[in-house]
């Protein structure tokens, strides 16, 4: 029989398919002098370059070098709302693409919470990302139907790649700890999966152990060291942050509760003021207004 730990496990469709991400193309080909890219709440970017070079700034105590200088073909991954500037970018031919990426939740989607201020990725890193650049690109030279909504999907494909290399590269990443971290783990990544596809199971510290395929204390020794978080903290925030999204798209309170797994909409309001200060109602009315 295969190990249980062995046996393979889809770590990001759990997470994806509670908080979607959705890309959108809006330049494609050279750029000229320098190009100034906002920060808009709950925006990331995502931009490729396949040929030239070029200088990335950002503004001092951003959370990103001051400079980076791009000599070859490379992404740029802006997972969280970042002000960038493009100085002498390539100013001719096709080889330049940038989507915008709209995190369901925001700030408090947990990809976009686990990921560093910038990703800054050379292409030839990344296996496999040949063919999906070859059809992005190909989509963006020429005008055809459905060439919008094609190339978006792409870029959503591309990120999906990106994911799955820093799962499989945490350290070259720039990760040294959260949930990317944790779901390369071999054995973490099996309890973090089972509780993000099923938030709402009756979750103990020994369940999420045998879950994982480890001895109580190793786990909870090794999901702090690497997630920065006990697991019963990151578990609240996970039921917290789906709860968040269930309130804003209409749920009430009663019914958030019993989807998580919550024996009553008090015990959810408690859970839901510890790890927020607000409760679910006064939280919402804040966000509404």
């Amino acid at each position: 029989m295969t190990p249980h730990s062995a046996v393979p496990v889809d770590r990001l469709s759990g997470l994806l398919e509670r908080f979607r991400v959705h890309a959108h193309l809006f330049h494609a080909g050279p750029l000229c002098g320098v190009t100034h890219f906002d920060a808009q709440e709950g925006r990331g970017f995502l931009h490729v370059l396949r040929q030239g070079e070029m200088l990335v700034t950002h503004r001092p105590r951003s959370g990103a070098a001051r400079k980076i200088k791009v000599t070859e073909p490379t992404l740029l991954l802006y997972p969280r709302p970042l002000e960038h500037q493009f100085h002498n970018a390539p100013s001719e031919g096709s080889d330049f693409v940038c989507a915008t990426l709209d995190f369901e939740g925001g700030v408090r989607h947990p990809v976009v919470a686990a990921l560093p201020s910038l990703v800054v990725l050379p292409l030839r890193s990344v296996d496999g990302i040949e063919q999906t650049l070859a059809l992005l690109f190909a989509e963006t030279e020429r005008l055809r139907c459905g060439q919008r909504l094609l190339a978006d999907r792409l870029f959503e494909v591309l990120l999906l790649q990106v994911l799955r290399w820093l799962l499989d590269h945490p350290d070259d990443g720039g990760m040294t700890e959260g949930l990317i971290q944790g779901l390369a783990h071999p054995k973490l990544a099996r309890a973090l999966t089972a509780m993000h596809e099923t938030p709402g199971a009756a979750w103990s510290l020994d369940s999420m152990a045998h879950a994982a395929g480890m001895s109580r204390s190793a786990f909870a020794a090794e999901f702090k060291l690497q997630m920065g978080v006990t697991p019963a903290d990151y578990l609240l925030n996970w039921r917290v942050s789906l709860a968040q999204s269930m309130l804003l798209a209409g749920s009430s309170i009663k019914l958030a509760s019993e989807k998580l797994g919550y024996a009553s909409a008090a015990s959810f309001s408690r859970a839901f003021v510890q790890s927020m200060g607000l409760s679910p109602r006064a939280w919402l009315q804040d966000r509404q207004a």
